[in-house]
């Protein structure tokens, strides 16, 4: 019997008995075909691997991305855009990270591909990473690492004693899993939180929150400004040279959003002239950082190569998460995370 119910997600019908056709790496297809064919019982599935020819549906994996970048792509990645690219049959793409902001990503939405994410796979492993990092830098963990190298005994009480977290405020940029879940544990830690996302809300618990526009008015309080929003073009260079000069002297960054997010020279300026006391950053404006970033060696910045989210248990939720939104487009049914 013809199916009339409308098209999901890009969905397009397709004739009694067509294979439906899924991209995905060698390695994917073999953990994933069994959990596929479970989901869908009954229709006639494909994995079709990068140069096999059209597919219907595509999931980039994180071995697909592997090492590669937005700025540098490997071959292995490229040879997976290039059979998304050759597939023009393709409605729908589920990535594993949160954020699309891939080149090969707008550049299918712009052909009407659909497009999700797998937004909240990682969350607890990010917060957890951006708590580590402000936990650091408060305990003043690079100078004391430092002076482990050196062989140095260099108590604090020598050197400066770090200031009580309890009392500080915390502005975070970005108010879903991540910002959420950091929030709540630094609130527990007697930090003042204020969290700054699309639309401002109503007080809460003692959250308060404001809208993008309202960030500078937030600023001037902010001993900790913690980015982990997405990158649209709302937040592209929203902390800029001028947002950084209205933080207070002393204040450090946190990004584990996106490095476009920041002005990655005027955030240098401001961490040299000691403006800004420190700063964890996990994202950079070009990645791989290049060698010859001043960002390497700044003894109050610790920078880590994009790594904020991974752990041995996000592969599965990512799984879960595409697992899901297939079954969803099965069903015609409203796709989770949709860009």
């Amino acid at each position: 019997m013809e199916d009339h119910r409308p098209a999901v997600g890009g969905q397009r019908r397709m004739k009694p008995g067509q294979a439906l056709r899924i991209l995905l790496s060698a390695e994917a297809g073999h953990r994933l075909a069994p959990v596929l064919e479970q989901a869908a019982p009954g229709r006639n599935l494909q994995i079709v691997l990068p140069g096999d020819g059209d597919a219907d549906l595509a999931f980039v994996s994180r071995d697909v991305t592997g090492l590669s970048t937005k700025h540098r792509v490997t071959a292995e990645t490229q040879r997976f855009y290039d059979a998304l690219r050759a597939a023009p049959s393709l409605q729908w793409l589920h990535v594993h990270s949160a954020g699309a902001d891939r080149p090969i990503y707008r550049e299918l939405l712009a052909r009407g591909v659909a497009l999700t994410t797998s937004a909240g796979a990682n969350a607890d492993v990010v917060a957890q990473t951006a708590l580590a990092g402000l936990l650091a830098l408060a305990r003043r963990f690079p100078q004391l690492q430092a002076a482990q190298r050196a062989r140095q005994w260099t108590p604090l009480i020598q050197t400066g004693l770090p200031r009580d977290l309890r009392g500080q405020t915390a502005v975070i940029v970005g108010w879903g899993g991540i910002g959420q879940q950091l929030g709540a544990v630094l609130q527990l830690l007697g930090l003042q939180v204020v969290a700054v996302r699309r639309e401002a809300a109503a007080p809460r618990a003692g959250l308060q929150t404001v809208s993008y526009d309202g960030l500078d008015t937030v600023l001037p309080r902010a001993d900790w400004l913690i980015l982990a929003c997405p990158l649209t073009e709302r937040t592209q260079q929203l902390v800029d040279a001028r947002a950084l000069a209205l933080l207070p002297a002393g204040a450090h960054l946190v990004n584990v959003s996106r490095g476009e997010v920041v002005d990655e020279a005027a955030l240098i300026a401001a961490l040299r002239s000691g403006h800004l006391a420190g700063a964890y950053l996990d994202v950079f404006a070009h990645e791989p950082l290049p060698a010859d970033s001043p960002l390497w060696d700044m003894d109050q910045v610790i920078a880590t190569p994009h790594s904020a989210g991974f752990s041995d248990a996000n592969a599965r939720r990512v799984d879960e998460a595409f697992v899901d939104n297939f079954r969803r487009w099965l069903d015609r049914q409203p796709l989770l995370h949709r860009i």
